[in-house]
């Protein structure tokens, strides 16, 4: 009996302090364009733990492509000082190959950079952050592709270098992700699913948002002149 209060008293303390940690690092939302020709564009808006994410992505050849992504968050409480403020912006360009007639691969790598603006108090413990994020990714993707539906997962890799006043860190992560996409071949309704998991040694650490989650809308244009997808 006294053992299980015990782990209850301290799971809800392990809740509270989670609840009140100020993330020196949010992951975006993850971008995969699953392009399979020359010239085809798309351009998403999705919103949900990171905020409100803009991504665009463009085939230059049958098997490179480039993106820009954006992501921003102005979140405060009414009733409480507690907020959350940030804006992330990066590039990256890959490679897209077919795989048969309905399968994908993808692989991007490229940099972003942004700014987090945090305050979170619990009543028992608070956290602060103002940092500045300087951030490498590799992001390969492989998946089921057509003009109606698109299912992808992609193990997202990423270093990220952390400043707060004179403290600079690096964190490496693993963000494998599930991303779902329904609709017509020029609009389709997006949802992704995925963790954060901090790689490096635990004296390195520093507060994070571990999970992913988000939905929104992707608007695509191509050069097909008729469907040729399920």
């Amino acid at each position: 009996m006294k053992k299980n209060i015990l782990i209850s008293t301290l799971a809800g303390i392990l809740i509270i302090y989670l609840n009140s940690c100020a993330p020196l690092y949010v992951p975006n939302v993850v971008n995969t364009p699953m392009l399979d020709e020359k010239n085809e564009f798309n351009a998403s808006v999705n919103f949900g733990l990171s905020g409100t994410d803009i991504q665009s992505a463009y085939a230059v050849t049958d098997n490179i492509g480039i993106m820009v992504n954006g992501s921003y968050m102005n979140e405060t409480s009414d009733s409480t000082d507690n907020f959350h403020k940030h804006i992330f912006i990066e590039a990256g360009a890959g490679y897209f190959k077919p795989l048969g007639k309905f399968g994908l691969f993808e692989a991007y790598g490229g940099y972003g950079l942004g700014k987090i603006n945090s305050y979170q108090d619990s009543g028992v413990f608070f956290s602060y952050a103002d940092t500045y994020v300087n951030r490498f990714f590799i992001q390969p993707a492989i998946g089921f592709n057509s003009d109606w539906f698109q299912l992808t997962f992609a193990p997202r890799t990423v270093c990220a270098f952390v400043t707060q006043e004179n403290i600079k860190k690096t964190g490496f992560f693993l963000e494998p992700t599930l991303i779902l996409k329904a609709g017509s071949p020029m609009i389709k309704f997006i949802t992704q699913f995925g963790l954060s998991f901090m790689l490096n040694d635990y004296s390195n650490s520093f507060n994070y948002e571990p999970f992913l989650f988000s939905f929104g809308l992707q608007f695509s244009l191509r050069n097909r002149e008729s469907e040729k997808k399920f």
